[in-house]
């Protein structure tokens, strides 16, 4: 089991189990094309400890192989990730798939067929939610989501009041500045304990881990592992699916 580092948060667990309270956790993992050793990893880990999983789906380069792979498993939910995972922004930008560099109708009408794509391989398991590449999306496209079939966002950060449903994540275990492997235990044990703690107080949402399983290394991995021993089956939190959340 998770030793002293992990005390923290099992304290403040705690707190929501001697209130009778239970806080929400969800996971969502981004850029899956196919199946791969990473991918059986996360599912395998996700599955033990019967956590859900929304995973973000690239729609252009994915297929049949993918589906079959996810057919067998009832705990993961497919999200659309935008459309190809490409960088449309001029060199200096920050990367963008769905900003403002090419015209509004090509950009929801690649967004309208991955969604498309994904419901016609996925439909047991697919979610009209949108995951933008690197959570950026020009503001302007999104009074135009919902006519192209889209029920829900999910970037990255606390949700703002907008034009559809948000359900964001607000936890990346990943060190994206750093050195791109998986961010110090004691740090995101903090930032989850402090969200938490704004629950508690009916100031936040739920707490929405991100992960990117292709490039997970060890670090990641056992943060995972480990932040799913303390919660998964803790009567003071729950891992709840996007459809759940989203009902």
């Amino acid at each position: 089991m998770p030793g002293e580092i992990w005390q923290p948060l099992t304290r403040e667990l705690a707190r929501w189990r001697q209130a009778s309270r239970s806080a929400d956790f969800w996971l969502r993992d981004d850029d899956a094309i196919e199946p791969t050793a990473a991918l059986d990893r996360l599912l395998a880990t996700t599955v033990a400890h019967a956590v859900p999983v929304a995973l973000a789906v690239i729609p252009a380069p994915t297929g049949t192989p993918l589906a079959e792979r996810l057919a067998r498993e009832n705990h993961v939910t497919v999200a659309v990730h935008g459309w190809s995972h490409e960088n449309h922004a001029p060199q200096g930008e920050k990367k963008h798939e769905l900003g403002r560099h090419r015209p509004r109708d090509i950009v929801l009408a690649e967004l309208s067929q991955g969604r498309a794509r994904l419901q016609r391989l996925h439909a047991g398991r697919f979610a009209p939610m949108l995951v933008p590449p690197w959570n950026r999306i020009d503001a302007d496209l999104l009074p135009h989501l919902a006519g192209i079939g889209f029920s829900a966002l999910s970037v990255f950060g606390v949700p703002r009041p907008g034009p559809m449903r948000m359900l964001n994540s607000t936890v990346d275990i990943m060190d994206w500045r750093g050195n791109r492997g998986g961010r110090d235990h004691a740090a995101l044990i903090s930032e989850i304990v402090a969200q938490l703690e704004l629950a508690f107080r009916g100031e936040g949402a739920p707490v929405g881990l991100l992960s990117h399983h292709l490039v997970h290394d060890e670090v990641a991995w056992t943060f995972l592992d480990r932040l799913f021993e303390v919660t998964a089956r803790n009567d003071a939190c729950r891992w709840r699916s996007v459809g759940e959340l989203l009902a």
